[in-house]
């Protein structure tokens, strides 16, 4: 890592070194045992723990955060873990504002659930077991993002250390990200009037580019997802005897998905599903191109073997950078993430399956609404069934993307210096394809406020994945960056 650059501190500045000094001692003395010991409690999100209530993991990683959170003593901090009847419970903080001329509020934002385990693990780790090296924290969660809280609080901890004087702060840290955030919609409501007048929402549940400066997220895809069967039998039969006559369904699963997806270019059909780049997101995006260049495409663990001596990796769908990081921004792509009706390869014998089914995850562009392009998913999958066959898509969640609304003087300037004086780099702008339903609702409830929505998932992170990590090392500089900003609000 870069070492932080010298500056002159105008006013309202921290003193870089001495925040960055302070954020390291809190990562390396409480946080990172904090987070290891987050990591082996399997807190899987309710959409994938339907008994999440009964096991209690959420609740155990609850009320540990907030055990931390009251020990810290911070002053001024109240805390509150917030129940709705049904719901998973959140963790909500409140710091009294200690500047006279404070009019608006701080957000911050985490979540401490997770997702499952998934398969495909190194042998040395897995999704409970954490593990140090090198740097990173390997295990489910840590980055996605347990480290949150413990961060916004370092973050808090490193301006009260200065005596710098700071806005309000509230805390907002939900148990069902992962799942869609429906219970999130409830909590802001329930506690709009504790939210105050927001003026700066701070989400440490993205990505980075890289690990040399800081990035934020300027945009995020919208997603729509379901189970689609198909059922031709009640039950299996010798494919001996029945294939050529009884249409297989995984044959009539194929037919279906090439209504919504040329399966050549992996382009989706549907012309409502694309929307145009706005120019702006355009221009941001050749300047990241031109940053990143073939890592865009290099961070991820293509499969490769051996031919004719050579080592050949799979190709992406392109390799240039700019049409590599709109692919991934602003275009719909279907991917499929799970599937029923097909038995273990050591379990299958020579039997017509009676059905298949598919989980299928539609990644959709930041301003195309996603609960309109669920439903038309819906009717062009299941209208006009090849042989008549029971077709059926059972729509499980639908979130619309997010574009960052135009970022004022104060804030972009806030955040080079705060990219300058703890990683030696400009900031970088980067949109991500993933979704956080939070932000389309915060943008939405609050139009005003600007939006920090940066992270830790960087190249090799693999959230969601095997092997997943925390980058520790950038974990600190973004926590004293995210400082730096508060402190620079005007």
């Amino acid at each position: 890592m870069n070492a932080p650059l010298h500056r002159e501190l105008p006013a309202g500045a921290l003193d870089a070194a001495a925040a960055l000094d302070h954020v390291t001692r809190a990562w390396d003395g409480d946080i990172l045992r904090q987070l290891t010991d987050y990591i082996a409690i399997p807190a899987k999100s309710p959409a994938f723990d339907a008994d999440w209530a009964a096991h209690g993991h959420i609740e155990t990683v609850v009320r540990n955060a907030a055990a931390w959170v009251e020990a810290q003593k911070v002053e001024g901090l109240k805390l509150e873990v917030v129940r709705l009847p049904g719901r998973t419970p959140v963790l909500f903080f409140e710091i009294g504002a200690t500047r006279s001329d404070a009019r608006e509020t701080v957000l911050m934002y985490g979540h401490l659930d997770k997702q499952p385990e998934f398969s495909g693990w190194r042998s040395d780790l897995g999704p409970w077991t954490p593990k140090y090296q090198d740097g990173r924290l390997y295990g489910r969660g840590g980055a996605d993002d347990g480290y949150a809280v413990y961060a916004s609080i370092a973050a808090v901890q490193a301006l009260k250390a200065q005596q710098l004087p700071h806005p309000r702060i509230v805390g907002l840290i939900e148990t069902c990200e992962e799942s869609g955030s429906y219970d999130l919609l409830p909590y802001v409501h329930a506690l709009r009037p504790r939210l105050g007048q927001v003026g700066l929402v701070i989400c440490l549940d993205s990505g980075a580019g890289n690990y040399d400066q800081l990035w934020l997220t300027t945009s995020l895809r919208g997603m729509a997802s379901g189970t689609l069967k198909v059922e031709v039998l009640s039950e299996g039969v010798h494919s001996g005897d029945a294939s050529g006559l009884v249409p297989s369904s995984f044959r009539i699963m194929r037919q279906l998905l090439d209504r919504l997806e040329d399966s050549t270019t992996g382009r989706l059909l549907p012309a409502s599903f694309h929307c145009e780049v706005p120019p702006d997101r355009l221009a941001q995006a050749r300047a990241t191109a031109a940053i990143l260049g073939e890592e865009v495409h290099k961070r991820f663990p293509w499969a490769h073997h051996d031919c004719g001596g050579s080592t050949v990796f799979t190709l992406p769908t392109t390799r240039d950078p700019l049409d590599g990081l709109l692919a991934r921004t602003w275009a719909p792509t279907l991917s499929v993430t799970g599937a029923e009706g097909l038995p273990a390869l050591k379990d299958a014998g020579n039997v017509l399956r009676p059905y298949t089914a598919f989980k299928l995850s539609l990644r959709l562009p930041p301003l195309v609404d996603a609960a309109v392009a669920l439903q038309q998913m819906k009717a062009l999958l299941e209208d006009d069934a090849p042989y008549q066959a029971k077709v059926t898509f059972h729509p499980d969640g639908a979130a619309s993307g997010w574009s960052a609304p135009s970022a004022p003087p104060w804030f972009g300037a806030a955040l080079d210096a705060a990219s300058q004086a703890y990683f030696g780099a400009p900031c970088g702008y980067i949109g991500q394809g993933g979704t956080i339903p939070l932000m389309n609702l915060l943008s939405q409830g609050f139009p005003q406020a600007q939006m920090m929505v940066c992270g830790v998932l960087g190249p090799q992170s693999n959230a969601h994945g095997p092997n997943e990590f925390l980058h520790v090392p950038y974990a600190r500089r973004l926590t004293a960056a995210v400082a730096e900003v508060i402190a620079r609000m005007p």
